[in-house]
């Protein structure tokens, strides 16, 4: 009963704010962030609705801005994002995109427009109007007040990298020993960052779940954190919990963008934020593997 009165809820809204009836709603499995909704409307298409009760003011204006941020880049080639439909306090709205497999040919398309996309670049690192954002539950820091002056190793450590290992040690999720392997990264992050690049148009929490595989032979990105950030991180992320077909889309990639020497090495700094969110939030085993790529770091192999 539950279920079938949220379900009435969900429809309900969206026939409010998309001024079309709704004929049939299913649950989508998804995270455990928001809910998840497919809806039917009466012109035939589909929308996915997501929602989430007693949201954070903005929460689903900040991810309808990141999509529409990443679509821009569509013009030049870059990963297409489903379109917003419609945005509220307490509800995301977008065109539905139906599922397909990974295919070697769709994976060869993402690796060279996730390049456009990044080529599309960014004012600045962070996000130069905005103060934060969020990266599932978390605020995500994105304007630095000149506190990193242009360089992304000093955002990456101020804003991404302190204040989760803050966090995490505040909650006990990660050890005194990993706590300080993560504060020898911080002592030498510049160091560490390899050649300095200018901001690209990064999705910002591009794990496999945030790539949507379509019966387009293509793929869709989703649920971003979107900003200016390094192209590396985006590459890193999607290797941390294993896309299908990721040599494949990393070929294609350095094909259209060729990366800076090295680049492979830094894959471990790169995935030690989304490690460290994941210890904060989730706890369990995050904070030894934030320890573990946080060394790896630290001694790069050749690669």
């Amino acid at each position: 009963m539950l279920v079938m009165a949220r379900m009435g809820t969900v429809a309900a809204r969206a026939e409010q704010l998309l001024g079309r009836a709704v004929v049939a709603t299913v649950a989508v499995p998804g995270g455990g962030v928001c809910t998840a909704t497919k809806a039917r409307l009466s012109d035939g298409s589909s929308v996915l609705v997501k929602s989430r009760p007693h949201p954070p003011a903005g929460f689903f204006a900040a991810e309808a801005a990141g999509l529409q941020w990443l679509a821009e880049a569509t013009d030049v080639g870059g990963v297409p994002v489903p379109e917003v439909r419609a945005v509220a306090d307490d509800c995301l709205i977008m065109a539905w995109v139906e599922p397909g497999r990974p295919s070697t040919e769709a994976a060869e398309r993402l690796g060279r427009a996730l390049a456009a996309t990044h080529r599309a670049g960014a004012e600045t690192f962070g996000l130069a109007d905005v103060d934060s954002t969020w990266i599932g539950t978390m605020p995500l820091p994105q304007r630095g007040a000149g506190n990193w002056a242009g360089s992304w190793a000093e955002f990456w450590a101020a804003a991404r990298i302190e204040p989760y290992l803050r966090l995490a040690c505040d909650r006990t999720a990660i050890t005194e020993t990993d706590a300080d392997a993560v504060h020898r990264v911080l002592a030498r992050v510049i160091e560490l960052a390899g050649p300095a690049e200018p901001p690209a148009r990064v999705h910002g929490d591009l794990w496999s779940g945030n790539v949507v595989w379509s019966g387009e032979a293509r793929a869709y990105l989703v649920d971003p954190a979107a900003h200016g950030g390094h192209r590396e991180t985006d590459l890193a992320m999607l290797a941390l919990f294993g896309l299908p077909q990721l040599e494949r889309v990393l070929t294609a990639y350095t094909e259209a963008s060729p990366l800076a020497e090295g680049w492979r090495a830094r894959v471990p700094l790169h995935q030690l934020h989304p490690l460290l969110v994941h210890a904060a939030m989730f706890g369990g085993s995050y904070g030894a593997r934030a320890g573990a790529a946080a060394r790896a770091a630290l001694e790069p192999q050749p690669g």
